[in-house]
Order: C-alpha cells, then structure tokens, then sequence
C-alpha cells in the first residue's frame, strides 16, 4: 500500500528551522503497530495521521514510542497540508482529536491552533527533576507535564540535562521557562519517557505556559520562543479557557511511503 506523506517544519518560516513533523492524510484508519511503526521509522518527534470525516477532519499522533492525546506542531503542520497542498479553501479546519474539538485558522501566513488552556498547580520541586535538571527552578508546577520556572532566559539556554533522571519522573515531559530577553517568555521542552530526550518547538506545552504566563504577565496576547538549536516562534493568545497558539509552517518535501 502506497500512502502519501508530507514533511513540515512548523513554527517558523525557514525550512531546517523550527519542529519537523510528519503527516499521513489517510482513507481510513491503519491498525495502530502500523501507524506507531510508520513514526518510529520516521524517528521525528511526531508524525500525523489524519482521515476526513465529512466536515471535519479525525487526528491522532504518535511519537517514535507511544501514541499521545495532545500535539501541538504536528496539528498545525497537519493544518499547513490541508490549507496548502490538499485545496481545502475553507477559512477554519475542525479537527477531532483524543483531547475533544481543536479548530486550526489562517490568519495571513499564520496557522492558528485553538486548543484548550490547562492551570497547572505548585507543587514541591521532586529531587529526580532537579538532579535530572542540572539546576534549581525557583518555582514548579505539575499539570500533563512539570513546568520548572526560571529566572531569565540564560539560565534556560544553560541546561544540559541528565535525561535518565528525567525519565524517572511520572510525566509526558519536562517544561522549563522564564521571561524572554527579546520575548514576553521562553522555554524548551525535554520527553525522554516518550522517546524525545528535546523537543524543538512544542505546541502542547503552550496549553500551560499560556495561561501561566498571561496570569503573571497580566495580559493575554503574548510573544513567545522556544530556545532549542531549531529554534521556533509562537504567537500566545489566552481566550478564557482557550488558548491560541500561532505558528507559521513550510513544507520541506512531500512523497510517498509503501507499508
């Protein structure tokens, strides 16, 4: 069988730069050893796989090892093949998804994702992320991920974590932050349990950082990069207990795969 694919780099506007993602428009749905044996043979951080159900569009996503219910880049990579490669000339795509509704918008050469917003709550920094960190965050907080806070954004480009601790905590991933030099915050993004030792641009972890940062900033549209060696962009907005999170995507090679 012949399956066309897509490769995206999402969050930015160069190709090299940003989150690589793969995306598989489907007829109908693949057993899932097949799918997770498409994404670990792809071995990037995630790969999409999408089939049309009338007006709207079903999702799912697979790291190289698990399947996840929430993903941020591969959506609006997956948005970019539609929008772009596939004619849909409506204004707003509707996807369903494993974690309900998610709605992806054009707004110019910008893909918004609306997604839901998650408060994540102060806990006690647990000894196995500060010694996998390398470095004592002046505050934590737990929600789908740990979110390690920050001083500033050197101390964030600083971290060269000890990923086998990391792994030891009970959690998708590992989110670390502070306020941006040039932005309004920044952060990069570590899942060694889901097969990622760094993610270079998540759009999941903005789920929490936007309404994180929107509390302790007071306002609700924000600017926002991701500080990995790919570096990307993403423009925040917080909508009660939605966030936007915006991106820009370009299409680095499209084909086909046989399985």
């Amino acid at each position: 069988m012949k399956i066309r694919m897509y490769q995206v780099d999402a969050f930015t506007d160069k190709i090299f730069g940003g989150n690589a993602a793969a995306v598989c428009p489907l007829e109908a749905w693949l057993p899932d050893a097949v799918m997770q044996a498409i994404a670990e043979e792809n071995n990037l951080s995630e790969t999409a796989f999408f089939v049309r159900a009338g007006d709207r569009f079903d999702i799912r996503w697979f790291t190289p090892k698990i399947e996840i219910a929430l993903a941020g880049h591969p959506t609006l990579a997956t948005a970019h093949v539609i929008f772009r490669h596939l004619g849909y000339d409506k204004p707003e795509i509707v996807f369903q998804s494993k974690s309900g509704e998610l709605r992806a918008a054009r707004s110019g050469d910008v893909i918004q994702l609306d997604f839901p917003g998650y408060e994540a709550k102060p806990v006690k920094a647990p000894k196995a992320l500060v010694k996998g960190l390398r470095a004592k965050p002046v505050e934590v907080l737990l929600g789908r991920d740990y979110t390690a806070v920050f001083e500033k954004e050197a101390d964030i480009l600083a971290l060269d974590p000890d990923f086998a601790e990391l792994a030891k905590l009970d959690c998708l991933g590992i989110i670390v932050t502070a306020p941006g030099d040039r932005s309004d915050f920044v952060s990069r993004f570590f899942a060694p349990r889901a097969g990622i030792l760094e993610d270079p641009v998540t759009g999941s972890a903005h789920t929490l950082l936007i309404p994180y940062w929107a509390k302790r900033l007071g306002k609700p549209v924000l600017h926002a990069y991701q500080v990995s060696k790919r570096r990307g962009e993403i423009f925040c907005e917080q909508r009660g207990d939605r966030v936007l999170i915006g991106g820009r995507a370009v299409t680095f090679f499209e084909g086909e795969i046989e399985v």
